[in-house]
């Protein structure tokens, strides 16, 4: 079960680059045109907005079933955080993930609420860009390029 988790989850993320990606050019795009929010606009957000939760879902599930996890009881949080892979596993991917995946969150709620297309491509590109960075950041990339 492990095994399939983390390939769903390393591939899956993928996906999740890739709408992020989209929906970060699709706005800036279209905001710098002055083009009018539509409802391919609404689609791209929210398609991003459910593939990250998914993967979220993904990664939790990972999280728990990991042979890592078993570290906490074993060698307790200070030895994790001695150890930089271990770190970065257990708590710095994680945590930076869920919260860039809050942002996106947010920034899809909060742009549904703005009248004018200029700020809810403003919303979008803002949210969307952090979480982005957020991401990129904490990606095992010596693992998951391998």
């Amino acid at each position: 079960m492990y095994n399939t988790i983390k390939l769903l989850h390393s591939y899956w993320a993928y996906l999740v680059l890739f709408m992020l990606i989209i929906a970060v050019i699709n706005a800036l795009i279209k905001r710098l045109g002055d083009k009018e929010y539509g409802a391919k606009d609404f689609r791209i957000a929210l398609f991003t907005l459910i593939v990250s939760h998914i993967q979220l879902l993904l990664g939790l599930i990972l999280y728990f079933v990991s042979p890592r996890f078993s570290l906490f009881s074993e060698s307790g949080m200070g030895e994790i955080m001695k150890n930089a892979v271990d770190r970065l596993y257990l708590v710095e991917h994680p945590i930076v993930n869920i919260l860039a995946i809050v942002l996106i969150t947010v920034g899809y709620s909060k742009h549904k609420k703005k009248l004018i297309s200029k700020a809810k491509f403003n919303t979008i590109t803002v949210f969307y860009v952090i979480a982005l960075v957020l991401f990129l950041s904490r990606i095992p990339w010596n693992t998951w390029m391998a």
